[in-house]
């Protein structure tokens, strides 16, 4: 395991393994130095199957890569489970797979159940968290979570824990007025997430947004991300991709997988 990759420190139960890359690892170069896992930001594909195969190797188990939309679409894996699904969160029950998001800025979110018997991964920018009608990916995340048809065994709300990883932070987020009015339309206490920048422009706080809806949901035990500079993505630029920093740029992941 590459020691400059984030482990979770969170109460997973054994069976339940996570981590979170950086830009450390690979064999990408230029603005995708090092290990850039993204296919689709113009690095080279030799480059990054290489970086894809190093992350295998260091999870044991397969990383399926989703075709991420910003949208709420959730899949469930199974070993077989190809590459390229149109989904922004994935969630399986079985071993030998690993739900797996990209991020440069976004914020990624990890779940299990205490009892270890589901893993979930999910990928919130702003537009995926703040979804519509109050219900966005991790809405959409919680609702597979919960159901009972993947194993007969539904999950309630207490007995998920949640793990966030690093995004863009609350002193580089910038937004607009229709950002602020997507999550406060919601939920009014939304608002304290922005802080007011220039005339029409807020700071925004999306680690907090995520904590709020999960705290929503039911879900109290939220680990990770409390929005401080360390975790911020444009402002760590050795070790963090950020899209909004350098507008060309690798894409990070993180995993969560059963053994």
């Amino acid at each position: 395991m590459n020691p400059d990759w984030l482990q979770p420190q969170w109460p997973a139960p054994p069976r339940v393994r996570a981590l979170c890359t950086t830009r450390s690892g690979g064999t990408s170069s230029g603005a995708y130095d090092s290990l850039n896992l993204g296919e689709h930001v113009g690095d080279a594909p030799a480059a990054v199957a290489d970086n894809r195969a190093t992350l295998a190797k260091a999870l044991g188990v397969r990383p399926v890569f989703l075709s991420q939309v910003h949208g709420d679409e959730v899949a469930a894996l199974t070993p077989s489970s190809p590459d390229g699904q149109v989904a922004d969160a994935a969630i399986t029950r079985q071993t030998d797979v690993a739900c797996t998001v990209m991020v440069a800025d976004c914020l990624p979110v990890l779940l299990t159940d205490r009892q270890g018997r589901r893993v979930a991964a999910a990928h919130a920018g702003w537009r995926g968290l703040a979804g519509a009608g109050g219900y966005g990916v991790l809405e959409s995340t919680y609702k597979a979570f919960r159901a009972p048809a993947l194993d007969g065994i539904g999950v309630v709300a207490i007995e998920i824990i949640a793990w966030l990883g690093p995004c863009i932070g609350p002193q580089a987020f910038e937004v607009g007025d229709e950002v602020r009015q997507a999550f406060v339309a919601h939920n009014p206490a939304a608002a304290d997430m922005f802080a007011a920048g220039a005339p029409g422009k807020w700071w925004a706080n999306l680690a907090g947004l995520a904590r709020q809806r999960l705290a929503a949901l039911g879900v109290q035990q939220v680990f990770g991300n409390d929005g401080s500079p360390a975790w911020c993505t444009v402002s760590q630029s050795s070790r963090f991709f950020s899209h909004r920093r350098d507008r060309v740029s690798g894409r990070m992941a993180a995993c969560i997988w059963l053994v």
